[in-house]
């Protein structure tokens, strides 16, 4: 037997979200194939049970702590709505912060811009939607995530965008660029929040990053100067805890202009230098 929209939502239970009410919204949308805003206004609509069947079922993988952008398969960041799944990491509003940061201080004519450990393309597809006069490469060393990436331009239509399967710079030969951003892996081995919320589902490769999270990152601020102009930004996001490890790590390599920058929390989540060559 169908019932409305309204009864539906207001029996769904997920006692483990944060926000309840907002995922329930989500799956349910979602599951109708509507924008949220047909749930507020048609709430007596009624829904067929093979829907409710399906809301349900995704409810339960919610229960369970599976995130919402990973049942719904698609995740908004920046102006852009990219395609997901468990092969790369979730992108989260914070990261935008890397964007705006890399928009500032990129070159204002055309340029050759890296982003590394693309996952599904969020950073390099948001900077080339702003610059089009930028020629991006996003790189991954896991396939699937190459693939997605791919697919999310593809869906987007930029052409100034490639993506190429690449452990850090192993694949990139001797190219240079004029900026290098990259989110890579920040998080400690031991980290008690992996065992927590929605980085239970996320693949491990794109979280942790040795034992005290830094691995990765000593990599990139040693190995980066070798593949930038002069004059040329490494812009590295971290976390929340590591901004002046990260700054040491950079300074130490020779990096000028050397700084950190808040997130949309107010805790140090950028840091990066200029390689003067």
């Amino acid at each position: 037997m169908s019932q409305p929209i309204a009864t539906l939502l207001a029996q769904a239970e997920l006692p483990g979200s944060d926000t309840p009410r907002l995922d329930a919204e989500l799956l349910l949308a979602h599951v109708l194939g509507k924008p949220r805003s047909y749930l507020f206004t048609w709430p007596d609509q009624p829904v067929a049970e093979a829907e409710a069947a399906r809301f349900s079922a995704l409810l339960a993988r919610r229960r369970s702590g599976e995130p919402v952008a990973y049942l719904l398969g698609e995740q908004g960041f920046w102006t852009l709505d990219l395609q997901v799944s468990p092969d790369t990491l979730i992108p989260r509003p914070d990261t935008e912060r890397l964007v705006e940061l890399a928009l500032e201080l990129g070159p204002s004519r055309s340029a050759a811009v890296l982003d590394l450990g693309t996952g599904t393309g969020a950073i390099a597809l948001a900077l080339a939607s702003e610059r089009p006069d930028w020629q991006l490469t996003g790189s991954d060393r896991m396939p699937g995530a190459v693939a997605l990436a791919e697919q999310n331009r593809a869906r987007l239509g930029l052409a100034n965008v490639r993506f190429l399967q690449s452990d850090w710079f192993a694949a990139l030969g001797a190219a240079r660029y004029d900026l290098i951003v990259s989110n890579p892996p920040y998080i400690a081995a031991d980290d008690p929040h992996l065992t927590q919320g929605d980085v239970r589902f996320e693949p491990a490769s794109a979280l942790v990053s040795g034992a005290d999270g830094l691995d990765d990152i000593r990599h990139l601020v040693k190995t980066a100067p070798g593949h930038l102009q002069p004059g040329g930004w490494l812009l590295l996001e971290h976390g929340w805890q590591q901004a002046a490890v990260v700054r040491g790590l950079l300074e130490q390599r020779g990096f000028a202009a050397v700084q950190s920058w808040e997130d949309l929390g107010g805790h140090q989540r950028v840091s990066g230098g200029q390689w003067r060559g």
